[in-house]
């Protein structure tokens, strides 16, 4: 029984042997024929560049930046007695919108003036008395007394006046309203951008609370299109890579790439600047876009088997770990880095195309060859 056992063993030293003797040092190339191929019970398996974004349709929902979007509240309680623009409008800057008449307002109008007279009767006190400090007629302490209730006026007019301009009064109305008495009983509300009305949240003839929304108007160009971007598919993603969005003209450029992974999903949120083709997008639309991979760049990272990967460490290969890619004329030894871990697999970087295959069966006659053993380089 002994016998065969020995006899397979010399067989396979000599052939090792003479596979050793067709080793092209210099360029790690060991030449070896399909018999041995067969005899040594090599075997390959196939490199697999990694998925990333750059080669997937993903979905993702257009979204207005919050730079271009404004939300117009009642500034007061009141009557919604006209609206001027309706939902899909474009507005100017300036422009009316609605019309609210507000009983408050008018309370409000009616405490700015009498603080307003207030301020009046205290700053003609302070100037008297300033008089009659300086002749020596009144004590100190009345004058400063006097410059106090000056000061306490002062601030509850400007308070008032704020409290006109918070209700939504125009500088120009405030000004009118203190030279001549004249009330309003209603504000108009205007556009505080250029853009579109997005939504109408009311109807003429409804009454409303104060901070209740009425519009919302948006810029709608640029756009936002964020998508949820499965966290294996970020590798080789990075900001400034561009978009198109698919069955669109629409395009643009990854401007943020959110560093948190949603532990539910397992997804990283990924936001893209639209700047072309925008009119034919929408505000809450989904769509697909694809990320384009940049010009002449290879993959990043792939994927092998575990038992492709090879550690040397002689003389001649200080700590390597490489793997052997099957070429016209044998193997070729070529060094690697891993990248990570995954049970049976193992995610690398290195010098590669994608389509290459990689020994996983038999890597330790190879690996024997490169160093020497089994005979004479």
């Amino acid at each position: 029984m002994s016998t065969p056992i020995k006899n397979t063993c010399f067989f396979t030293a000599t052939i090792l042997l003479s596979i050793c003797l067709n080793i092209a040092n210099a360029s790690e190339i060991i030449h070896i024929t399909p018999s041995q191929i067969k005899t040594l019970g090599i075997a390959t398996a196939p490199i697999v560049a990694n998925q990333n974004a750059s080669s997937q349709h993903l979905p993702g929902e257009i979204v207005v930046p919050v730079d271009q979007a404004r939300l117009i509240s009642a500034p007061q309680s009141g009557l919604i007695d006209q609206m001027f623009v309706a939902t899909g409008q474009r507005v100017k800057q300036g422009q009316a919108l609605a019309h609210l008449s507000s009983p408050d307002l008018v309370a409000l109008q009616r405490d700015h003036l009498q603080a307003l007279s207030q301020h009046r009767l205290a700053q003609q006190s302070l100037n008297r008395d300033a008089e009659l400090y300086k002749d020596g007629i009144i004590a100190e302490r009345r004058y400063l007394s006097t410059q106090s209730t000056h000061a306490e006026v002062n601030a509850l007019l400007a308070q008032r006046r704020q409290a006109l301009k918070l209700s939504g009064m125009s500088s120009q109305a405030i000004k009118s309203l203190e030279t001549h008495g004249n009330y309003t009983n209603g504000i108009t509300l205007s556009a505080p951008i250029d853009g579109m009305v997005l939504e109408q949240m009311v109807t003429a003839g409804q009454r409303v609370d104060s901070a209740m929304p009425i519009y919302r108007i948006a810029k709608l160009s640029p756009l936002w299109l964020e998508m949820r971007v499965p966290s294996q598919l970020l590798n080789g993603m990075q900001v400034g890579m561009r978009v198109s969005v698919s069955n669109t003209e629409a395009s643009g450029k990854v401007i943020a790439i959110v560093p948190n992974v949603n532990k539910l999903d397992q997804t990283a949120l990924v936001r893209i600047l639209i700047t072309n083709g925008t009119s034919a997008l929408a505000p809450g639309q989904l769509v697909e876009a694809e990320i384009a991979q940049p010009i002449n760049q290879k993959s990043s990272s792939f994927s092998i088997s575990k038992r492709a990967i090879v550690q040397i460490n002689d003389a001649k290969h200080s700590n390597q770990t490489l793997v052997f890619v099957q070429t016209k004329k044998g193997f070729e030894a070529r060094s690697i880095k891993v990248l990570n871990n995954n049970g049976n697999q193992a995610f690398i970087s290195g010098d590669f195309i994608g389509n290459e295959h990689l020994v996983v069966s038999g890597t330790a006659a190879l690996k024997a060859k490169m160093q020497g053993i089994g005979g004479d380089e």
